[in-house]
């Protein structure tokens, strides 16, 4: 990596040192951003709506009917923009153990090719359902808006929780793909250089 293209965390948390990556063109600064943006005011809202559902519960004995149908909602866009943020850093749970104990060259480019090529097929099923689960939602079991499903006590529409599924895995395909698409460059270069060799 070069120098200043990654921000490290090891101040932050006071452990092992965890590379950023910095978002340089306009298209990764404005979706980056809006994951961390948003990550950081569902964390703030979820803590909030448990530290009052406790407080209720157990100081004033009492029920907040409901809270659990926000928390969920709030839970799920933290889930899935952190999944996003997550894809573009290239910080998701991989084969990359297996990765950094096979010397450079064309065979650890395929591996890596390979285990992109899973995690994108993975990852589009997903957005394939994500999508379903979505227009679903939005447009009910007729498909002309009426009768969309909603939540039982505030009566929040299920397509809320659907789209932050759906957006999530939308822009991790997105990171996914170009990943993919540069590591198939990486590949081909590594076969070139070993051709010339």
């Amino acid at each position: 990596n070069e120098p200043g293209e990654t921000l490290s965390s090891a101040a932050l948390c006071g452990c092992h040192s965890v590379q950023l990556r910095a978002p340089k063109s306009f298209v990764d600064k404005l979706l980056v951003n809006s994951f961390g943006m948003s990550c950081f005011v569902a964390s703030v809202l979820l803590v909030f709506i448990i530290t009052i559902a406790t407080f209720v519960r157990y100081i004033v004995k009492g029920d907040l009917y409901g809270y659990d149908e926000w928390a969920k909602l709030i839970a799920i866009w933290l889930y899935f923009m952190g999944a996003a943020y997550g894809a573009f850093n290239e910080s998701h749970v991989t084969a990359d153990l297996v990765v950094g104990f096979i010397p450079d060259g064309i065979f650890r480019r395929s591996v890596i090719l390979l285990k992109d090529t899973i995690s994108l097929g993975i990852c589009l099923l997903f957005l394939w359902y994500g999508y379903d689960f979505f227009m679903f939602s939005l447009l009910g079991p007729v498909g002309t808006g009426v009768a969309i499903p909603m939540t039982s006590v505030w009566r929040i529409p299920m397509w809320m929780y659907n789209l932050a599924i759906f957006l999530g895995l939308a822009c991790m395909a997105f990171y996914l793909i170009k990943y993919f698409l540069r590591d198939i460059f990486l590949l081909f270069r590594a076969l070139k250089g070993d051709r010339a060799a």
